[in-house]
């Protein structure tokens, strides 16, 4: 039987990238994040600890879908009272706050445990080009999406 390998804290070296989101398509640009952010593109990724990378996404204001996403995709959101369900749809979020929609996408690829909350913290995410993470000096970390796709 193999054993998982299991790295030592001093031997775990978290970096930081920058995604640029500009006419990306949302779903695969999620998911080259979250892979990022769980740290399954290393050869030291062990499944219940935290081996991934901090992840920068700027542009998220110019996000792409494919379709009537943009007019028929539906996003809920609930107070915790009783009639307290408010739906929106993804170009009403996206002018208000276009960052959530990222995020959503990518906390819904994580997983949904303690371990999960934990990588999420590790990913900024901003509507325009701008960021103040230039102190930890990022890489840049290209995606790539289907140019065009199925509009």
């Amino acid at each position: 039987m193999n054993k998982t390998y299991v790295p030592t804290k001093d031997s775990l070296e978290h970096k930081w990238y920058v995604v640029d989101a500009a006419d990306q398509r949302l779903g695969r640009l999620a998911t080259e994040v979250a892979m990022h952010l769980r740290g399954k593109h290393k050869p030291t990724y062990t499944p219940s600890m935290d081996t991934g990378d901090f992840v920068i996404v700027i542009n998220a204001e110019k996000i792409a879908v494919t379709g009537k996403k943009r007019t028929q995709k539906i996003y809920r959101r609930h107070s915790g009272r009783p009639g307290g369900m408010k739906t929106e749809t993804f170009a009403k979020l996206q002018a208000r706050l276009p960052e959530r929609i990222v995020e959503e996408a990518i906390r819904g690829m994580l997983p949904h445990t303690s371990l999960g909350r934990q990588l999420f913290t590790k990913l900024k995410v901003y509507a325009g080009p701008n960021h103040p993470h230039s102190a930890q000096r990022p890489e840049e970390l290209i995606v790539h999406t289907i140019p065009g796709g199925n509009e």
